[in-house]
């Protein structure tokens, strides 16, 4: 089995947590690469180095990514596992970890259970972006697992969202951004501006307003197959926009075309896990104190 290792921090939790990791990799025999960024900063500090190699680009022979992280982490390495379909498994060194699920004092039994196969994957959609005119930053990676949002640019004024969903105007959001979200980013920066929660199945994406001034400007749920067209206005000549964590700054000439990505990406989720246990787990949901 070929297994890749993904991690950005180098000290502390993640560095004892991949320490672990190898640990169970190299007691299943497995073919184990680390990212060449993150190998070149712990190399000296790894054990069976004669068994592990690096990579800087994935392809389709790998059986496995491992995320060591938190959920930003797994962002990033969508950016190497692209559509190659190589299932993406989270080990959680951050805080809430709603898509790296698997805690650090359960390294060894739960990673020993996926290099069995005994898991499941859960399907994610991604969204694409163009620009007119093109712009270089986005012509190799232009996806996000999360959400593409818009947002102002050295200012504190509000910017204009020209809005079109399929060639039909839907409104122009006088607001600091506008975020659009699929269902995997729904419990991030959509959820944190009044965003609604969508289960990773649903073929649905969202449009959240950021701190919008047009009063009655609500999240609006629309169907995934659908083209999203933006157009920006503000008092700077520039906005940014961001794909994940990643971030770009266009020009107001520049207009936005948002759709499905052509591939999803598979999340590993252990049996006994579940995006709802997950949900009220992990965001305490519904929780009340009287009950």
């Amino acid at each position: 089995m070929k297994v890749a290792v993904y991690s950005q921090y180098y000290q502390g939790k993640s560095l004892q947590a991949v320490h672990d990791l190898l640990e169970v990799l190299h007691s299943n025999k497995v073919d184990i690469y680390i990212e060449q960024a993150f190998y070149d900063a712990t190399h000296s500090d790894l054990k069976h180095t004669d068994t592990i190699h690096s990579y800087s680009k994935l392809d389709s022979t790998y059986d496995l990514l491992i995320s060591v992280g938190g959920d930003g982490t797994i962002l990033r390495a969508v950016t190497y596992v692209r559509d190659y379909s190589i299932p993406i498994v989270g080990i959680n060194t951050g805080r809430l970890g709603f898509l790296a699920t698997i805690q650090t004092e359960a390294i060894k039994d739960a990673i020993t259970h996926v290099l069995h196969g005994n898991y499941k994957t859960s399907e994610r959609t991604l969204l694409c972006v163009t620009t007119n005119p093109e712009n270089e930053t986005l012509l190799e990676t232009n996806f996000a697992l999360n959400e593409i949002a818009v947002s102002r640019k050295n200012t504190t004024s509000m910017i204009t969202v020209e809005t079109h969903l399929n060639e039909e105007y839907l409104t122009s959001y006088w607001a600091d951004g506008l975020i659009i979200s699929t269902p995997t980013g729904s419990t991030g920066y959509s959820l944190s501006c009044g965003g609604p929660v969508i289960t990773p199945e649903t073929n649905s994406f969202v449009l959240t307003p950021i701190a919008p001034h047009n009063l009655n400007a609500r999240p609006l749920v629309i169907p995934d197959n659908t083209t999203i067209r933006l157009k920006v206005d503000g008092r700077e000549d520039q906005y940014l926009m961001s794909l994940d964590s990643r971030i770009v700054t266009l020009t107001n000439a520049t207009e936005v075309t948002i759709e499905k990505a052509n591939f999803k990406v598979k999340m590993v989720e252990l049996l006994d896990e579940s995006f709802i246990d997950t949900l009220r787990k992990k965001m305490l949901w519904g929780e009340d104190k009287r009950n």
